[in-house]
């Protein structure tokens, strides 16, 4: 593209966890340093020795759901649907308003409806229902998770796309926005992640050895692991002169993102590729990396992952490293959401001046020496925070957001 690009500002947050359910209650519990973790009712959890998780158990559907029925969707498509509502009437839209819009929804997910595809299963091992069968299994479509948007909104010019790049997803979906609203392809985006507890990853965790037994404690010593969580996140971005002619309230802006994907093995992260991945995103946004005030982690809880990521940070930032947090150890691992509600946590974190703790902190480990702001959130007059969001197969999404103000439009040929 030629010509001048628009600055991507975010103007509405929707977000549905086990921690609270819209940016009010979700901003609540991030500074309360609230946990979701419980144990788990969405199935059957015979035969684990431990089943702990960040369930919703508060959502109901139909309280969101209102142009097409809840029941055609899969629960992952039902907090996507949910979340992308709560953004729009959060930017102060009506649905009239958006519906002309040229506009693009990107959803991205680790399970799909993974779900509903554990339902499908027992229904082959038990014999079946042909009736039940053949309604879940049209829900079970990835793509349900960005269709069923444009159904609800009755959006009419709109391109869709659901991005399956696992436990970073939310931010390829976040990038993929800003690519098209600075090129000036789209004038709003919806754009964000969202999964579904299911038996299928939770039993694939706990094989691996990764699933904690109470609590998610990223960066401690004493961590076991993840828990496995469910929800949604979904930003709606416009360009910052839309934003301005409507007087909307800006969040923060979208400064720049970086990918990378080393594939160098299914599951174990890479160090240097998520450094490299961290630098390209420095690079697109225009900042350093001494510009950038705290980073919202990956920070799984897992071993591998804190040790990895803490080193790929060292490794851009040197010996003076940010204040690093993970919202996980709150909301817990909400694959392909994960992202996308830690966006929606900096988004906050921007505009209130505060940055989110990291829960269940009791002794950093010496091999993750960050201040990981351990239990309390804390004040703090922010400009630009990173977000982290990495995924098996090596596929890493990092996003930089910024405060907005007043300094004019660039200009960039």
């Amino acid at each position: 593209m030629t010509g001048a690009r628009h600055r991507v500002v975010v103007t509405g947050l929707g977000v549905v966890t086990s921690i609270g359910t819209g940016v009010d209650a979700f901003a609540a519990g991030l500074r309360a340093g609230r946990s979701g973790a419980k144990p788990i009712t969405a199935f059957d959890t015979t035969g684990f020795a431990y089943s702990n998780a960040c369930e919703i158990t508060d959502f109901d559907p139909e309280a969101w759901i209102t142009e097409q029925s809840p029941d055609d969707l899969g629960r992952a498509a039902q907090f996507a649907v949910a979340a992308s509502r709560m953004a729009v009437a959060d930017a102060g839209l009506t649905e009239e308003q958006v519906r002309g819009v040229r506009s693009l929804v990107s959803v991205g997910t680790t399970d799909g409806e993974s779900r509903d595809l554990d339902h499908l299963t027992g229904l082959q091992v038990t014999g079946g229902d042909d009736v039940l069968d053949a309604v879940v299994a049209r829900r079970v479509w990835p793509g349900r998770l960005s269709a069923g948007i444009v159904r609800e909104l009755g959006l009419e010019d709109v391109e869709t796309v659901t991005v399956p790049t696992a436990c970073a997803a939310g931010n390829y979906a976040v990038g993929y926005g800003y690519d098209a609203i600075s090129s000036g392809d789209v004038e709003m985006a919806l754009c964000g992640g969202a999964d579904a507890l299911c038996r299928k990853t939770f039993t694939g965790f706990y094989r691996l050895g990764t699933i904690a037994p109470d609590v998610c404690r990223p960066f401690d010593a004493d961590r076991q692991g993840i828990l496995t969580g469910e929800g949604a996140g979904i930003l709606l971005m416009e360009s910052l002169e839309s934003a301005l002619a409507r007087g909307a309230r800006i969040y923060a802006e979208v400064l720049g993102y970086g990918l990378s994907c080393d594939a160098s093995h299914p599951v174990a992260p890479d160090r240097d590729s998520i450094a490299r991945c961290i630098t390209a995103a420095h690079r697109n946004a225009g900042i350093e990396a001494a510009d950038v005030d705290f980073i919202s982690a990956h920070g799984t809880g897992t071993k591998a992952n804190d040790v990895t990521e803490v080193g790929a940070i060292r490794q851009v930032f040197g010996d003076e490293l940010p204040r690093t947090v993970s919202i996980k150890s709150m909301i817990g691992h909400t694959m392909g959401a994960a992202s996308a509600l830690a966006s929606a946590a900096c988004a906050l974190a921007l505009r209130d001046g505060f940055i989110p703790p990291t829960v269940n902190h009791r002794t950093t480990d010496p091999e993750c020496a960050v201040d990981c702001v351990p239990n309390e959130a804390v004040a703090a007059d922010l400009k630009v925070v990173q977000n982290n969001g990495l995924a098996f197969g090596g596929n890493n999404a990092v996003l930089v957001l910024g405060r907005w103000d007043t300094a004019p439009v660039p200009t960039v040929a």
